[in-house]
Parts: structure tokens; C-alpha cells; sequence
């Protein structure tokens, strides 16, 4: 039976589908069993599913009736091999899905055939499905168990009443700690990596407690690294946790580890610091309980010499010693080792720990750190990017979470860029939100002042660790930039702050180079270029938040203006969110500003209420791609009205990617355009457009991928859009908006470019996303322009008058004027691919090479 104490049993053991036995009462019998179908009550269709298996001689069967099921979790677990496999497979991950028919909840295994549905996020907790095929896996060590199976199933949309009151068929499913069906592993996994802890194994209420030292023999490190060869047994150590590394899975189908997971503590003592490894089940006990400052003393641990390929994190003080010649082990047996987490207040001068100590840095004084520089950062997070995924290894099912954020912290007027991958901090890295205080340590700097535009941004270690609240009582409060930051932010206002604050959408970073040559140097793939050919494989392969840049060649036959939707302007918009969150007096009259804003015509209107002036000026092509050039310029401040604006970062002589003039007249002075074009298409695209033998179409821009205007009141909701389909269903708080009711943060909409391959054969829509509009702090920060059509804001030096800057349509037909040059060119086009699961995938245009800047 399951839930039984022990080792798990390999094969479908754990909380399987316990037959029913006609003699005997089944209604409350451990395990679930039931009684077949009475005539009171609804009548459960899983029941008769089960029933219906019972009663046929094969284990395959197609239901009487398929009704639709609604799905509850969606759970990931490693699969063993099995005692028949003589070859070891690669990690095959397995999924249980726990579904409802209104009546009972069943835990089922999903067929491996379709795991592509989970991959794609076609099969996501909260939809309705109907299951048309299921099958019966027994299990051979147990009488009358077994595991439902799902073989064929159409997912629907998502439903929109769930109750999570029913009760499960099957009692074992809701036995704590949750166990997979199949397998001998005691646990499941994340759902989209491996690096978080995830389920009721792992263990958050481990305290402190005194110890009284005067039986304990303790031993420094220095001296237990001069004499631990001799030893057989080893003194307790006493010791502060200086670093905490994310975690480590190494399962692997042919390994019979039930918790095979590893994480490494940097600890230190007066005479210095050397690497602890936490080993398997130890990790699940304690690796939530225990935090950067803490102090341990560690009993019947054992010694081994280090990894000759691991590289320690430097303290950060110099004087303590780097011990790299042996590292401590931690297990749960051989031998079991005893942690006991002493408390502050128990430490004494005399054991001379050290201080935990960090490496602030401000952003001011980050332009000068050299590259693969630790620091630590603290400030306001302005943009917080959607959860993506990428690929530890080709051909393989693990992946890495990251998301971008932006923070700023009052020394620069440029924010942190912040690539975050996943800490093992899932409580954290899934709920950050702008306008929240954000502390990030041991961060690398990572830069390349050799490109155009110029890279800097920092990215997470093994070691890095995050805090979004409970900020106080924290040790780095005490650090003096960090009183700084603080004193920073009791000058701002939210409600000034939450007009600058944005989250999610499509984030083209890092910029590429301004040469091919050096694209191709800054990257590591198998083959530089993919042939048009394939770039239908390339997106078939792509996995649910998975994001991947490639380069194809080819020629711009087309392009289309798209302009925004008017919904996310509109005041029956803003009447929604005031409806799903009735906001404040002041809150409502912000609202009421937006409704009045909304209803100005977009075409002849920039999006803020800020007028922008402009002189009559005949723009080359090579002087629209020295318009905010991206990271490498100086920020763009919003002039108020009346005020003049200048451009920065502009460097005379900056190189071009074609020499060729566009010779187009922007002369507006305020005057509306009388025919502005907002489309084009080449000749060779009208000869060559029906003869195709494919054409991708991929130049739909989801809401998901358009960033929006954050609002403090909505995080919760704008948060969950973002962050990853969660593994078990959550019930929404009150009534949801819907995402098209927040504003959008760009002032233009997108373009359609058709890129027709060099053989005339294949073509492919993809979209093209002009700059983020001037207010957004983003807007100096992003080369998302194409060098060869960057004209999506123009900012004269010289300003006259009460003119102001043309609206999305004039901006546009500049772009597809421009784009004309581009006629018979053979460009070479770096592409976005970004899978948003549930069948929709964007490419973007990211960038082009000509051939004057290819070689």
C-alpha cells in the first residue's frame, strides 16, 4: 500500500488505483477503493473509466463517454531505468497529472508519447481536457494495484470555475510527502528545472539551539588541514557560513539515488574558510533552513581531498586563508552527520568568527569594474522581465530559468542590468515585482567595451543569493551604501515612481555587435548560420519559455506597419481594472487621467502628454542609425512641455551599415502627414511571392510579449503573467483583469518584415519592435532597433517652436521608407525565437548585417 514507511518500491507501488473488491465496504477503505457506481450522488466519470477498465480484457480502452476532465497538477519526476534496459538512456522525465471530474481527483501517469503537450505548455494546470484513450500499468509486487494511464488526450481551454473541494479517489494521493506513481524517487521535481526546491520533502524549521560546548572538542580548519590524513575521527567543527551555492541535481535514470541532489557551503573560522558539500538526502532536511551568516557546529562529518576543477568563491576578506586542499562532506550516513545551527547570541568574541562582510557596489561605479569582477548590488527594481528557459546541453530536457531585471539605485541614471538565473530561491525568484527593494550578492560583471553598442550588465553565480523582503535585521544594513540606497528612496514618491515602472514583455538582450565578424567571434554554436530551411526545425524544437537567437541569410522583400491595439488605451480597459480592484481617490484619479489620455487619436499624438519639438531636417539612412544607438549612449531625459531637447550619445562619424543615402524628408513642424505609407513590398516579392514552396509566418506579437506599465495594485496578477506555469493550480484572488487592460509601454507598434531566402524559395514573417517609448527608463538601455531602420524616435539637437514629435503612423512610414533601401540587398538577419507555450511562438528581428559589415 502506499504511503507505507520505508524505501521506495521501483515500479507503479506508490498510491496506485487499489481495485475494487465487491466484498467489502468501500467507501472509506485506506487507499481508495470504492464502491461501484450507487444510484445517489452524481456519478463520477472516473469511476466509470475505472470500471470500465475492470470489466475489459484488455488494458487499453477507449471510454463509453468522454467528458471533459479538469487539470489540477502537472507534476515532473525522473524515471528509473527499468530492470530490463541494458543500455542506460539519457534522463527521461516523467509526468503525473492530477485531474477532476467534478465528483473525485485522480493522480494519473502521463504517457511519455505526450510529453511534448507539457514541453509546449499545451497541457497546463487549470484547462479542461478530454481523455479519449487510458490504459492500466499493474503492478506485479502488489495484488489489485495499479496506475491509471492517460494515452490520448485533446486539451481545451482554460476553465473557468475549478473547485479544488473534491476529494481524491484514491486516498494514498493526498498522503504526505507526496511520491511519484512510478519509479523508486521519493519526490518530484520542479516543473521546469532542477534547480529549485519543490514539494512538502523540503524542510523550512530547522532553529537554532543552544549547545553546551564544555564536552565538545572543537578543531580549527588550518590545523584539521595539516593533520585530516592521519585522523580517523575529526573534532566538531565551529564555523560561519560565509557563501550558500544553488542546488545541484545529478540524477540520472540508471542511478539509484532517491534524492540525489548536492550543494556546497563556503565556511570560514578564525584560522580560514574551506568548501562544505552537502550530499542527497541531508539537502531536502536542510538546505531551506540554513542562510548566508549563519553559525554551525558540524559533528561526524568526514574529509576528502577537493575537486581539482572547482573554483572557490575569493572571501572577501584578504586576510582569511583559502583552504583548497580538502573539503568537508556532509551525508545523512557513512557517517551520519549531526548540524546544529548555534544562535547569535551564543557566540562569543573569543572564537574570533568572522564577519560576514560584502561587496557593495553603486551603479555609478560600475562603468569602471573590470569584467568577471564579485559584486553585490542593492536598489529599486524598475523592469522585471518574464521567466525564460535555455538549454543546458543540446539535445537534452534540462534547462536554466533567467529572467532580466532593471535596478536602479539613485548614484547613476542608468539602472543595473541584471541577467538572474535561478537561486533555488523559488519563494523569491517568483515573486519580484517593480517598485520592490532588491538585494543581489556575488554577481559577475560581465562587459565588452570592444562592440558597438557597449556591453555591461551582471549575471549570477553558483553562489548568488537574493532578498526582496525582510530587509531589516539583515547584516548588509549596516553597510554604508546601503544607508545610502536607503536615504535615496525615503526622497522618492510611489506614486512618481510606479509612471517610470514596467514588467514583462519580449527583452532582446544582450545587443549584438555591430559587425558580423565579431557576432560570430561573441558566440558558441556548432553552425553560425541556419539555412531558411531550417528554421522551421529550429522553432519546432524550441520548449515552452525557451528563447534562442540564430542568424539566417536573406533578402527584405516586405514590411507591414502594425499599430497597437486601441483596447489597451482605452477607457473601457481602464473601467476594467477599476472593476476588478476598486483603486483609491488618488488612484482613481489617476485612472481617470489615463481614460482622458486614451482617447487622443494615436495616430497624430505621441503616447505621453509631452510634446517633443522638431526642426525640418532631411535624415540620411546613416544618420537614422546614429538615433539612439542603445547602451552605449547617454540616457534621454522627457523634457517637460515648452522645453527643449537635445540628443546624447550621439558620436559624430559613428560607422554605418549602408553608405547609400534615403534622401527622406522628415520636415513635419507640427504638420500631419497627408499620405503616410504603411506598408511596402519590393518587385521581386510580387514575382516570387506565389511560387513559394514555404512561408513561415511568424509575425504575430502576443500581449504576453509587449511590455506593460506596472501597477502596484495589480502585482499579484501582472506577476503571475509572467513568472512560469506553475506546477498546481492556484484559484485566482477575486476577479482577474485581463492583460489587455494595462497600457502598454511602447508608443509604437510593431512591423511585419518578410525575408524571402536566397534561393527565392522560402520566406518567413517575422516582427520587428521599434524602441520602447522615451519616458521608459529602458529606452537608452536596449539596441532593439535594427541598425538599418533605427528610426523609431527622433531627437533633434536643435528645437524651435511648439512643434512636437510625429505620431506611431508618421514614425512608421519613415522606417518602411527607409527599409526600401534594403531592395535586392543579401542581408544577414539575427533572429529571436521565443516559445510562449500553448502554440504560440515569435520570431524576432533582432538585428541585420549587410555585406559592407559581414566580413
Amino acid at each position: 500500500m502506499s504511503g507505507e514507511s520505508g524505501q521506495p518500491e521501483a515500479g507503479p507501488s506508490h498510491a496506485g488505483l487499489d481495485w475494487p473488491n465487491p466484498d467489502r465496504n468501500r467507501a472509506g477503505v485506506p487507499g481508495g477503493v470504492i464502491r461501484r457506481a450507487g444510484s445517489q450522488g452524481p456519478r463520477s466519470w472516473i469511476q466509470k473509466v475505472l470500471e470500465q477498465i475492470m470489466d475489459s480484457p484488455r488494458q487499453c480502452v477507449t471510454p463509453s463517454e468522454v467528458v471533459p476532465v479538469t487539470v489540477l497538477a502537472v507534476q515532473r519526476y525522473l524515471l528509473e531505468d527499468e530492470p530490463r534496459d541494458t543500455v542506460p538512456k539519457p534522463p527521461l522525465y516523467c509526468y503525473d497529472v492530477t485531474i477532476s471530474d467534478g465528483v473525485y481527483q485522480e493522480k494519473c501517469y502521463l504517457d511519455p508519447s505526450l510529453n511534448s503537450l507539457v514541453y509546449q505548455n499545451i497541457l497546463k494546470v487549470g484547462i479542461q481536457m478530454r481523455i479519449s484513450r487510458v490504459s492500466c500499468l499493474y503492478n506485479e509486487k502488489r495484488i489489485g494495484q495499479g496506475i491509471l494511464c492517460i494515452d490520448n488526450v485533446h486539451c481545451g481551454e482554460t476553465s473557468d470555475s475549478i473547485s479544488l473541494e473534491t476529494p481524491f479517489r484514491n486516498r494514498a494521493h493526498q498522503e504526505k510527502p507526496e511520491r511519484p506513481l512510478r519509479g523508486g524517487k521519493s519526490h518530484y521535481l520542479a516543473l521546469w528545472n532542477n534547480e529549485d526546491p519543490y514539494g512538502d520533502i523540503w524542510l523550512t524549521d530547522k532553529q537554532p539551539e543552544e549547545h553546551n560546548f564544555s564536552d565538545t572538542k572543537i578543531i580549527s580548519l588550518s590545523h584539521l588541514e595539516m593533520t585530516w590524513t592521519n585522523r580517523r575521527n575529526f573534532p566538531a567543527l565551529l564555523v560561519r557560513i560565509l557563501h550558500k551555492s544553488k542546488l545541484r541535481y545529478y540524477g540520472k535514470p540508471d542511478k539509484k539515488m532517491i534524492e540525489p541532489y548536492q550543494t556546497f557551503l563556503e565556511v570560514a573560522d578564525s584560522s580560514g574558510t574551506v568548501s562544505v558539500i552537502m550530499w542527497n538526502a541531508l539537502c531536502p532536511e536542510w538546505y531551506k533552513s540554513l542562510r548566508v551568516g549563519l553559525v554551525l557546529l558540524l559533528q561526524d562529518y568526514s574529509v576528502k581531498k577537493s575537486y581539482p576543477f572547482r573554483i572557490q568563491p575569493v572571501p572577501v576578506d584578504p586576510q582569511i586563508k583559502l583552504i583548497s586542499t580538502m573539503e568537508i562532506c556532509l551525508n545523512l550516513r557513512d557517517p551520519p552527520t549531526n548540524i546544529i545551527i548555534i544562535p547569535e547570541k551564543q557566540v562569543k568574541p573569543e572564537w574570533r568568527l568572522p564577519k560576514l562582510n560584502h561587496r557593495f557596489t553603486t551603479r555609478s561605479e560600475l562603468d569602471d569594474m573590470p569584467e568577471n569582477c564579485i559584486c553585490d548590488v542593492i536598489g529599486l527594481l524598475v523592469f522585471v522581465g518574464r521567466v525564460q528557459r535555455s538549454k543546458k546541453k543540446e539535445n537534452r530536457e534540462d534547462f536554466w530559468s533567467y529572467r532580466w531585471i532593471h535596478i536602479a539605485d539613485g548614484t547613476s541614471e542608468q539602472p543595473f542590468i541584471v541577467e538572474l538565473f535561478s537561486t533555488s530561491q523559488p519563494e523569491i525568484f517568483e515573486n519580484i515585482y517593480p517598485m520592490a527593494y532588491f538585494v543581489c550578492t556575488q554577481l559577475k560583471v560581465v562587459r565588452n567595451d570592444n562592440q558597438v553598442p557597449k556591453l555591461l550588465y551582471l549575471t549570477t553565480t553558483n553562489e548568488s543569493g537574493v532578498f526582496i523582503t525582510g530587509h531589516r535585521g539583515q547584516p548588509y544594513t549596516y553597510d554604508a551604501k546601503v544607508k545610502n540606497f536607503i536615504q535615496w528612496i525615503r526622497t522618492k514618491s510611489d506614486s512618481g515612481e510606479q509612471k517610470n515602472m514596467v514588467i514583462g514583455g519580449y527583452y532582446p538582450y544582450p545587443p549584438v555587435p555591430e559587425t558580423f565578424s565579431k557576432y560570430s567571434s561573441s558566440i558558441k554554436v556548432e553552425s553560425l548560420l541556419t539555412a531558411i530551411s531550417e528554421v522551421r526545425k529550429e522553432i519546432e524544437d524550441l520548449q515552452y519559455r525557451e528563447q534562442k537567437r540564430i542568424a539566417i541569410q536573406g533578402i527584405i522583400t516586405a514590411i507591414k506597419y502594425i499599430p497597437h491595439s486601441s483596447a489597451t488605451e482605452s477607457a473601457s480597459a481602464s473601467e476594467t481594472l477599476r472593476n476588478a480592484n476598486r483603486p483609491s481617490t488618488s488612484q482613481a484619479a489617476r485612472v481617470e487621467i489615463q481614460e482622458r489620455n486614451g482617447k487622443r487619436h494615436q495616430d497624430d499624438e505621441p503616447v505621453n502628454s509631452q510634446y517633443f519639438q522638431t526642426t525640418s531636417t532631411n535624415l540620411s539612412l546613416s544618420n537614422k542609425i546614429r538615433i539612439l544607438q542603445g547602451p552605449h549612449a547617454n540616457p534621454v531625459a522627457v523634457p517637460q512641455p515648452g522645453a527643449s531637447v537635445q540628443t546624447k550619445g550621439i558620436k559624430p562619424g559613428m560607422p554605418s551599415i549602408f553608405n547609400r543615402r534615403a534622401n527622406i524628408n522628415t520636415s513635419l513642424q507640427g504638420k500631419a502627414r497627408k499620405t503616410i505609407s504603411d506598408r511596402w513590398e519590393s518587385q521581386l516579392w510580387r514575382e516570387k511571392k506565389f511560387g513559394l514552396i514555404d512561408h513561415l509566418h511568424y509575425s504575430r506579437v502576443y500581449p504576453e510579449s509587449i511590455p506593460r506599465k506596472f501597477m502596484f495594485e495589480h502585482r499579484k496578477f501582472l506577476s503571475d503573467q509572467y513568472n512560469s506555469q506553475p506546477a498546481k493550480y492556484v484559484p485566482p484572488e477575486g476577479r482577474p483583469p485581463k492583460l489587455d487592460d494595462f497600457k502598454s509601454a511602447r508608443s509604437l507598434g510593431h512591423f511585419e518584415v518578410t525575408i524571402l531566402g536566397l534561393n527565392h524559395e522560402i520566406a518567413i514573417d517575422v516582427a520587428f519592435l521599434p524602441m520602447y517609448c522615451p519616458e521608459d527608463i529602458r529606452t537608452s538601455q536596449i539596441d532593439t532597433l535594427l541598425t538599418s531602420m533605427n528610426y523609431s524616435c527622433a531627437y533633434p539637437q536643435d528645437t524651435t517652436g511648439n512643434d512636437r514629435l510625429p505620431g506611431p503612423r508618421a514614425v512608421a512610414g519613415d522606417i518602411i521608407k527607409a527599409a526600401t533601401e534594403l531592395d535586392r540587398v543579401h542581408i544577414v538577419g539575427i533572429l529571436d525565437i521565443c516559445n510562449l507555450g500553448n502554440n504560440k511562438v515569435e520570431v524576432y528581428l533582432h538585428k541585420i548585417y549587410s555585406p559592407e559589415n559581414t566580413s
